[in-house]
């Protein structure tokens, strides 16, 4: 059996500081790397902030979350660490609330959140869509400022899991971990060994009760 390092974050992210919150996800990549971690996953949509409500809704906000990807992807930070990021994509037209793994300066895949937060403080199916094509991959055309950098015109764009030489990895988003049928339930199917979990939430009295037992539930089933 070999063993593995993952590190995750929970950062002071602000809504639409993307220089600040820039800062403080490379900072995070970088511990994860010193702490031998060879796979980093961040806050749901750590780019531009949770909490950018109708912001969400404006284009120049992908496109600077594109832009704090650019950066992080050209330095030397993604080399040998796979990088979960949250962030809003748009796909076809279509507004999502996405993880993007990214390795060795490439995108991996582009993972769209499957069921939105749409109660309490939550109204997500405001500014982004459902991903409900299971089991569907589509080709996704990268912006020209990534090509620039990376040399990538295109990548995975669905539910995937990514496959490495010794292990399966995948991760869910936030509220998918508190549906009855959440994703790692497949993936645990479909022999997926780490399962992580990028989580936006605020603070309630007793979720991270009800939070822990659902991960210990997920955990019991790999």
């Amino acid at each position: 059996m070999r063993l593995i390092t993952v590190a995750t974050c929970n950062l002071n992210q602000w809504a639409m500081d993307f220089a600040g919150n820039l800062e403080r996800i490379s900072e995070s990549i970088e511990n994860a790397k010193k702490a031998g971690a060879a796979y980093r996953i961040g806050p749901e949509l750590e780019i531009p902030g949770y909490g950018c409500e109708d912001h969400f809704l404006e284009e120049d906000t992908i496109e600077h979350s594109w832009e704090s990807l650019v950066k992080i992807l050209e330095g030397d930070l993604t080399k040998d660490i796979v990088c979960d990021i949250g962030m809003p994509v748009m796909h076809f037209g279509v507004r999502y609330n996405c993880r993007v793994f990214c390795l060795n300066h490439k995108i991996l895949l582009i993972r769209p959140k499957f069921w939105l937060a749409n109660d309490g403080n939550y109204r997500e199916t405001r500014y982004f869509a459902v991903w409900s094509k299971k089991h569907t991959v589509e080709e996704h055309r990268l912006p020209a400022t990534v090509r620039a950098v990376c040399g990538q015109r295109f990548t995975k764009f669905g539910d995937a899991i990514l496959e490495f030489n010794d292990t399966r990895l995948a991760s869910e988003t936030c509220e998918e971990l508190f549906t009855p049928a959440a994703p790692h339930i497949d993936l645990v199917m479909n022999g997926v060994e780490i399962i992580a979990n990028g989580s936006g939430s605020h603070h309630q009295l007793r979720k991270l009760d009800q939070r822990m037992q659902l991960i210990q539930s997920a955990t019991a089933k790999v």
